[in-house]
């Protein structure tokens, strides 16, 4: 073998190696570069999330005057969040805290009962076998292409006709027959409840009211709180049916009466535009609550969702 042949090997080996640290550092160059793009992205997305909430608690602080005159995301020189409290809560009498306590009651009462009737609904198509199954999976999947606004005008016309116009049940029992939570149980039960361990508990001598109540629903109770949350933030939001179907203003839920304030703009003693503020901010403060207490059951219950 030649000098030069063995000269030329070294080289080419050098070269190679050159070649591979020049890539890879290039490789951790453009890795490096998306990983501060993606942190600058979230850092906006973040910023983008959370500035209304910080110039919503900013404004709870100021007087009314001083809303117009100042920097939105920063604090004027007074501190006025307790009055503007007291005249949240004593104006039209306190109407605001009854519009508060109708949102809350109503919000758990359908929560609750929606969770109740669709998990128990998509236990059964999930789980037993009988006439009409596919027929009623396929209207409640037909259901979903359905927009919610094409069945007002024959909701207000069948509740007008059995007497429920203005009344609670007109809030209760529509939201308890919810399709895409039927939809959502049911997905949950052919995964989370084994159909072996229901055979053992018959052979056992269960009934089928006893398997679902001790048995099944203790497997179903991530996916029933994931309902029962989403159906309680969506609940608490509602505004078109309120204002479609309450009447009575004592009846009327928060964002419905938020609504009407904003809508009058004014009237003999306040500008109504505080109220408006401070009580958008204190209708958060249930739901952030719920949302922190329930935050385990909603993230385990996403997830098992998503694999499924």
């Amino acid at each position: 073998m030649s000098t030069a042949t063995l000269t030329a090997k070294p080289v080419k080996a050098k070269r190679r190696k050159v070649s591979a640290e020049s890539g890879e550092s290039s490789a951790n160059q453009v890795k490096g570069a998306s990983k501060y793009f993606v942190l600058g992205l979230l850092v906006l997305l973040s910023v983008y999330a959370v500035a209304p909430l910080w110039w919503l608690i900013v404004a709870i602080t100021k007087s009314t005057s001083t809303i117009y005159t100042t920097n939105g995301l920063w604090f004027a020189g007074g501190f006025n969040l307790f009055q503007n409290l007291h005249d949240l809560f004593t104006y039209q009498d306190g109407i605001y805290a009854t519009w508060l306590w109708n949102t809350v009651w109503l919000s758990f009462v359908t929560s609750a009962g929606a969770m109740v009737i669709t998990v128990a609904a998509g236990y059964a198509l999930a789980k037993y076998n009988f006439h009409g199954k596919k027929l009623i999976m396929g209207l409640i999947m037909a259901s979903f292409i359905i927009p919610g606004t094409l069945l007002t005008v024959p909701s207000f016309i069948l509740f007008n006709k059995v007497g429920l116009y203005d009344n609670w049940w007109v809030m209760i029992l529509p939201a308890c027959f919810t399709p895409m939570d039927t939809y959502l149980a049911k997905v949950y039960a052919e995964g989370a409840v084994p159909d072996e361990l229901m055979e053992a508990a018959r052979i056992d001598g269960a009934g089928e009211y006893r398997i679902f109540t001790e048995i099944s629903w203790k497997l179903m109770v991530t996916p029933a709180a994931t309902i029962f949350l989403l159906h309680f933030v969506g609940s608490w939001n509602s505004f078109m049916w309120p204002m479609i179907f309450l009447k009575d203003y004592h009846k009327w839920t928060v964002m419905l009466g938020l609504q009407s304030w904003i809508a009058r703009g004014t009237d003999s003693q306040y500008d109504l535009t505080m109220l408006v503020i401070t009580g958008a901010f204190i209708s958060m403060i249930p739901v952030v609550i719920l949302m922190i207490a329930m935050q385990r059951y909603w993230k385990s219950g996403v997830t098992v969702g998503s694999l499924k």
